[in-house]
């Protein structure tokens, strides 16, 4: 009988495993697939909510909006999302201001963006959706919510090694 060997890492592209990290592939790759789930997700959960050809940026800025009932100014929202181009926003909130999901008004030289009662709304059903269909079945066969909440923390701190990272790529 053949001896069984350790399974490889399950990554995208064996030449990056090769090095010091293997399992920094291993979580590249599943960052891969979760990013791509996640940005299936958000817009087809508000096109089942009654809110179709919302594009992921325009949904990621709405719920941004909405986050704590306060209105926000366009560079906050660029920091929390972590947008560079400020056209990607302003083309977002144009977007989402024609079809009534928020508004804006002017605060001396700044544009403060709140949710109007349509997109408030709109990010209500939103929500009654996601607990339906992912957050029940991420109570019941997924990790506890101490475990996920270590691994927000631990994507939050990988994000800050790849900008570091990105900022040193850069320079070169």
């Amino acid at each position: 009988m053949p001896k069984r060997t350790e399974a490889a890492p399950v990554v995208s592209a064996a030449h990056l495993a090769e090095g010091r990290s293997p399992a920094l592939s291993e979580v590249e790759y599943g960052l891969n697939l979760v990013v791509s789930a996640y940005h299936r997700w958000m817009p087809r959960a508000m096109a089942a909510v009654g809110v179709p050809g919302l594009s992921v940026v325009e949904v990621l800025i709405l719920h941004s909006v909405r986050h704590r009932d306060r209105p926000k100014r366009i560079a906050d929202l660029m920091l929390v999302l972590d947008i560079e181009d400020t056209h990607i926003v302003t083309y977002a909130l144009r977007k989402l201001e024609a079809a009534g999901l928020i508004a804006t008004a002017r605060a001396g030289k700044e544009k403060l963006v709140r949710v109007t009662p349509m997109g408030e709304a709109a990010c209500a059903r939103y929500a009654a959706l996601r607990e339906q269909l992912l957050v029940e079945g991420l109570a019941a066969a997924g990790p506890a919510e101490a475990r996920m909440s270590e691994l927000a923390s631990l994507l939050r701190a990988l994000s800050g090694f790849y900008n570091q990272a990105a900022r040193a790529a850069a320079t070169l």
